[in-house]
């Protein structure tokens, strides 16, 4: 736990309303990439992780975010790695949650981000459920909601 004096865990969650997934996630990656950091996406099914593997590789013509999924060899070689488990299979420092998957483990990360679309329901309300119990943690959270044009703003 973060409370037995390690690190505490920066949690954002990310208020998907002006765009969807496939447009906000990959700059993202990128921006986690140029930090130096390992990334791991959760998604919740595997027809979702698989159609973000094709998305990473096709986002923008001029290149892609080098990655791979769990049902390959050598994840704990992959800088950003795409997967439907909870584990750390690539020594990740930050993870994105998305698709309503469960957020679990959040300890041993430098960021975990929630990404969760505005317009579907059950994503919603996971990701309250969510809020409401790492608030119970001893993590540190912050509420960003996109704004017209599709800007981040910190809202809590």
């Amino acid at each position: 736990m973060s409370g037995e004096g390690g690190p505490v865990t920066e949690i954002l969650f990310y208020h998907l309303t002006e765009s969807l997934r496939e447009a906000a996630l990959p700059p993202l990656v990128e921006k986690s990439l140029e930090r130096g950091w390992r990334v791991a996406i959760q998604t919740a099914s595997e027809a979702e992780r698989d159609r973000l593997d094709g998305i990473l590789w096709t986002f923008r013509a001029d290149s892609f975010i080098p990655h791979g999924t769990d049902g390959e060899d050598n994840i704990d070689a992959q800088p950003v790695l795409l997967t439907t488990a909870g584990t750390n299979g690539n020594a990740a420092d930050i993870r994105f949650f998305v698709e309503g998957a469960e957020v679990d483990d959040v300890d041993g990360y430098s960021r975990v981000v929630v990404m969760f679309d505005g317009h579907d329901t059950d994503e919603l309300t996971k990701a309250r459920a969510q809020w409401k119990a790492l608030r119970q943690g001893d993590h540190s959270l912050t509420y960003w909601q996109q704004g017209e044009g599709g800007r981040w703003q910190k809202k809590a």
